[in-house]
């Protein structure tokens, strides 16, 4: 049997392929929307890619199963509680797919949505009694369980998937032997938990042992620990749950409309018509020179995340890359379903040359300058954008935590007429909120520099705990 794993960091998101190499038949489980590394390896190892699963309709990215049905032929398999709008093999409790040497047995898992499935996965050479490992997809993760409350399905709430989900952990997952392999289609980072593990995988064993929602306690102890402190979803989750149960265009579809130069007159039009534009540039380049009202997200963070979160999916985005990283730019925003791309500024940032009637740059500011301020007449406003959870470990003293996913709907609580001065841990999202702050009209924004990791390098004092947060009158 042949057992490969992908991860993709950016979207904390593990895929697989699982092969018989006798016959040469593959299956491939969860896949990106970019399937290239999957037909690579195929092609590769001389297998043909027969079929395709979901373990559940994803809510953060869009999956590639349209991509593996249209370009090598699968065959798409669901939980027998999907509902789609394309052809698919519905799968139930107990169906069995064999393939030479694999087997996979179907364990319907509902909980972190209806549909989701978990596939146990048979090594019939080795043994054809004991699963060799359980694909769990985001019912069962490393170190924690598939949160209920994403409601990406319509009509079922949080309370009812915690149900179905502590059922699934402990009718289904739990009585599987000890040594069974468990590989969920998420790790740490991911939003679909709060708890996720950096580790590939795991056993069952161990995670009965030290996984904290499947330690001994009541159902509705289990339902009150597994819906509290969840990171709030970004709203483009259920934009990508639907788009998963619709037969939409591939994304080389989308890729070839998107991927299109323009000059920069005709980039001005389309901003002037209410098109976003994002600069996909470091912090530093950014702030440097960029066009006006263009909002920054750096492709070398939390790039898809922070584009889900932050772009309307109603107004099309122009791309403004460095030279050759144009189609990565895109093509990423593909992965999370953003096809409404009208292409990118031919050039790049050399377009912007002998043009400061449209340039603008960010104004920015040392941990130490910053410290000085704070103890002059007129200090600034410092406007922290981390999670609260981040703000309350530590912060600095008189700042407003203003977390960034937030920041666009409650941008006019922040003073006009006052300096103010956004930070993040290291830069990335402040740069971001900068930006958006530049592009709402406020004019007098400083972005700090390395953010509270700078502030802590310089040894300025900071309070640490729940202390109580700025108050603006």
């Amino acid at each position: 049997m042949y057992f490969q794993r992908y991860y993709l960091g950016c979207l904390a998101h593990a895929s697989y392929m699982i092969a018989d190499e006798a016959t040469g038949i593959a299956a491939v489980v969860d896949p990106q929307r970019d399937i290239d590394q999957y037909l690579r390896d195929a092609a590769d190892q001389g297998f043909q890619i027969k079929y395709v699963f979901l373990t559940h309709f994803h809510a953060d990215f869009v999956a590639g199963h349209i991509e593996l049905r249209d370009r090598a032929g699968a065959e798409i398999y669901l939980g027998s509680r999907a509902q789609a709008t394309y052809d698919f093999k519905p799968a139930k409790d107990g169906d069995v797919i064999e393939f030479g040497t694999v087997r996979f047995r179907v364990l319907e898992t509902p909980g972190h949505t209806p549909e989701g499935i978990s596939l146990l996965v048979y090594d019939l050479a080795t043994n054809d009694q004991q699963p060799h490992a359980v694909l769990t997809g985001d019912t069962l993760f490393i170190g924690d369980v598939g949160r209920p409350d994403l409601l990406a399905s319509i009509g079922v709430t949080a309370d009812e998937l915690a149900d179905m989900l502590y059922d699934s952990l402990h009718d289904k997952l739990l009585p599987l032997p000890d040594e069974t392999l468990v590989y969920p289609a998420h790790g740490a980072g991911s939003m679909c938990g709060k708890n996720l593990s950096t580790e590939a995988y795991s056993t069952i064993g161990d995670q009965r042992k030290y996984n904290y929602a499947l330690q001994p306690m009541t159902r509705e102890e289990f339902k009150a620990i597994v819906t509290a402190e969840q990171p709030e979803a970004p709203d483009y989750f259920a934009h990508d749950a639907v788009l998963n149960m619709q037969d939409r265009p591939s994304l080389d579809a989308s890729m070839q409309k998107s991927l299109q130069p323009l000059s920069l007159d005709r980039v001005l039009e389309l901003q002037a018509a209410g098109a976003q534009v994002l600069d996909v540039r470091s912090d530093s380049d950014f702030a440097g020179a960029h066009l006006q009202n263009s909002i920054n997200i750096h492709l070398e963070g939390k790039y898809a995340t922070w584009c889900g979160t932050i772009l309307s999916k109603d107004q099309p985005v122009v791309v403004v890359a460095d030279e050759g990283r144009e189609e990565e730019a895109i093509m990423r925003l593909g992965r999370i379903g953003f096809d409404h791309v009208a292409g990118f500024l031919e050039k790049g940032p050399l377009s912007l040359q002998d043009r400061d009637d449209v340039v603008r740059g960010t104004q920015r500011i040392t941990a130490r300058a910053l410290a000085d301020q704070l103890v002059g007449d007129e200090p600034p406003l410092v406007v922290d954008v981390r999670t609260p959870n981040e703000w309350k470990q530590s912060h600095i003293e008189g700042s407003l935590n203003l977390p960034l996913n937030q920041l666009a709907e409650r941008v006019g609580e922040l003073p006009q007429d006052r300096t103010l001065v956004v930070h993040c841990r290291s830069g990335y999202r402040s740069s971001l909120a900068a930006s958006l702050l530049a592009r709402d009209g406020l004019a007098d924004v400083y972005d700090l520099v390395g953010g509270i990791d700078a502030w802590q390098a310089s040894h300025l004092p900071q309070v640490e705990g729940d202390a109580p947060a700025c108050k603006l009158s």
